[in-house]
């Protein structure tokens, strides 16, 4: 198949209230194949009642088996990680569901258009980061050389961070961050997340043993009542019941400390590639 042809959304974004509803039953064309991706996404356009938009489609059939978690549920945890960000109010997932395309159920997610903007990770010289920088940690860059890995100090990394660790993210990469035009920030490629055990592996480790801002404490206290009412009612459709609890039990953790969660020790606690 070939590489996808780049295509120009038409009039739907990820602020969009019909953005869920058109992934779900517009007519799915698929346009070509994102190669570099470890799992088969595939480029598409969809169009339903004169609206169209690009979008990823990741069909079940596609996913590769992985020796913890349990085959064929990467999509409908991509679809739980979205309905989690929804219910923060952060929106930091682009519009994601599950539905039936032309290679069998699998996850459908909007296209989001990246805008180039000053950097969000980079690799520097020195022991400390500058002002403005969190350090995640030295890199080994080549020839005996290492270097200070570091993000930026960006209230939307923040809030990644935080939905990162209730669902339990074990693969966010730099590749993850999606800058928008508009200002926004999207993370994606969420279909190794709610294990029920702590699998926690990001670059946003720079908040790590801080405390939680006034924001984010409000954020988990709606999230656990929403986990006791119609959120958790819609990840039982989804994920596990172990791993719902597990979820329950991570945000009760959170505000039990008010601190960002730090590495356990039992697991990588950066992903490879980082990028």
């Amino acid at each position: 198949m070939p590489a996808p042809e780049r295509i120009p959304p038409r009039g739907v974004t990820a602020a969009d209230p019909g953005a869920a509803e058109l992934l779900a039953r517009g007519e799915l064309t698929v346009r070509g194949r994102i190669r570099d991706a470890s799992n088969a996404a595939l480029f598409c356009t969809v169009a339903q009642d004169g609206r169209e938009a690009t979008c990823v489609y990741k069909p079940v059939a596609g996913e590769r088996p992985l020796w913890d978690f349990p085959d064929g549920t990467l999509a409908a945890r991509e679809v739980a990680a979205h309905e989690v960000s929804e219910a923060t109010g952060w929106g930091l997932v682009p519009p994601t569901v599950l539905r039936d395309g032309p290679y069998g159920e699998g996850m459908c997610q909007l296209w989001i258009e990246v805008s180039p903007e000053p950097e969000l990770l980079a690799l520097v010289d020195g022991e400390e980061p500058e002002p403005g920088w969190k350090a995640i940690g030295f890199a080994e860059v080549g020839e005996g050389r290492t270097a200070l890995l570091v993000h930026a100090d960006d209230e939307r990394l923040r809030r990644l961070a935080v939905l990162d660790a209730v669902i339990n993210n074990a693969d966010r990469k730099g590749g993850h961050l999606l800058p928008t035009a508009d200002g926004r920030l999207y993370g994606i490629d969420h279909g190794v997340t709610f294990n029920a055990e702590d699998k926690l592996r990001t670059l946003l480790w720079g908040w790590a043993g801080e405390p939680l801002t006034a924001e984010a404490v409000g954020v988990l206290e709606r999230l656990r009542d929403a986990l006791d009412r119609d959120l958790g009612e819609r990840l039982a459709t989804l994920i596990t019941t172990a791993e719902l609890d597990a979820t329950r039990a991570r945000v009760a953790a959170l505000l039990a400390s008010g601190l960002h969660p730090e590495p356990g020790g039992d697991w990588p606690a950066i992903p490879w590639p980082p990028v």
